[in-house]
This record gives C-alpha cells, structure tokens and sequence, in this order.
C-alpha cells in the first residue's frame, strides 16, 4: 500500500473527470461534499433492469465511465468542493493482465485492487488530494508480491498521465 499526494490538484481533476485516467476502473463509491453531501452507492442494483438487460451486465460495480459525468455534474462550479472521496476498483481483466504479466498465480476472483482518492483540507488549511492503492484478497497466500507489483503500476500509471505527486510515508 502507497500514499500519493498529487501536487496539482486542477491537473488530477480535469484528467480524473474529463480525460480518461480512471477509464479501467470501476466505481464502489463516491461521496461529494459541495453545497449538499451526495453519495453514490456503485454497486449495481440487477433488479432495476428487466430479464434481458440484466445478462448484459458485466460488472457488478458501476464502470468509472458511465458515473464520471454526474461526478463532474456535482463537483463542477466556481467554487471548491469541501471535500469528496472515491472508491476505485482496477476492473477484473486489468487485474488478470497485471497479474498475468508478473507471474502471479492469483486472479481477479481472488482479489481486488483498489484506490482511494480523497481531496480535503489538512492542518494547515491547504487542500490536498491523497492517492492510497490497496488490494482486498478473498483467498489466503504468504506471498504479498501483488501488493508491490500494484503499488508501483499506480506510479507508472500516474507518470504516463504525467500527474505530478509525492510519495508520503
């Protein structure tokens, strides 16, 4: 598990809520504290949709892409959000090329990678937004390599999008 800190928080969110920087995520969560707290439930609700609809659902989180706009929708304005929160998973066959490509012989039916974003104020009276990877393993292994092996893909993928950050301790 890393901590980042982004050091240009209007970079990170034009490429977090326009561009496509989270487009292999898939959405648990989001809570948007603006002039009313919002909070968005990403797991998909299966009866909402009819018999045929419902075998074509691939995931059972909401993808990043599809709930992307009603975030910028809520978040957008002349004035800063107090403070939101994202919960972000790596979607299953990201996971499996990820792990594939490490010789890991686990699977996205054994774990999940995840990232955390969240945007507030410090101390200091300075918002900042903080990046913390982590993974949920459904299975038991000695071996915590994939831990590693996503903490530095979460890097590499922020150095392609050129997202300035800080690795914290």
């Amino acid at each position: 598990m890393i901590s980042l800190r982004i050091k240009q928080n209007k970079v990170f969110m034009n490429k977090m809520l326009i561009g496509n920087l989270f487009s292999s995520f898939l959405l648990e969560e989001a809570v948007i504290q603006t002039y009313n707290l919002f909070t968005i439930d990403g797991h998909i609700a299966k009866e909402f949709y009819g018999d045929d609809e419902e075998n074509n659902i691939q995931y059972p989180l909401s993808t990043w892409d599809s709930m992307q706009k009603i975030c910028l929708d809520l978040i957008k304005g002349h004035l800063t959000p107090l403070g939101f929160k994202f919960v972000l998973h790596l979607k299953p066959e990201a996971v499996d090329n990820l792990l594939r490509k490490h010789d890991i012989a686990l699977t996205s039916n054994d774990l999940s990678l995840v990232l955390n974003i969240r945007f507030g104020e410090i101390q200091t009276g300075e918002s900042v937004i903080t990046i913390t990877s982590g993974a949920s393993i459904k299975t038991f292994t000695l071996d915590k390599s994939y831990e590693t092996i996503w903490d530095n893909a979460v890097c590499k993928m922020f150095d392609v999008f050129q997202m300035d950050y800080e690795k914290l301790v």
